[in-house]
């Protein structure tokens, strides 16, 4: 995985993170809970990756 895709990654959880604390202070439900769903996105994307990247080290191994 690329360090461009690890950042995007980051930023989506950060901005999800953001919207969930506004929603919290203006008590608006909807933008409480987008923003917990875009931190769970982009947790998911990330932990798809890490699984891709794990995949792509065993090969190496059994590659030498």
């Amino acid at each position: 995985m690329g360090f461009t895709d690890k950042a995007r990654n980051k930023v989506e959880q950060v901005a999800g993170a953001a919207k969930e604390r506004m929603g919290d202070a203006t008590n608006n439900e909807s933008m409480r809970g987008s923003g917990a769903s875009q931190q769970s996105d982009a947790r998911t994307k990330q932990a798809g990756q890490n699984i891709k990247d794990a995949g792509g080290k065993v090969k190496d191994a059994f590659d030498k």
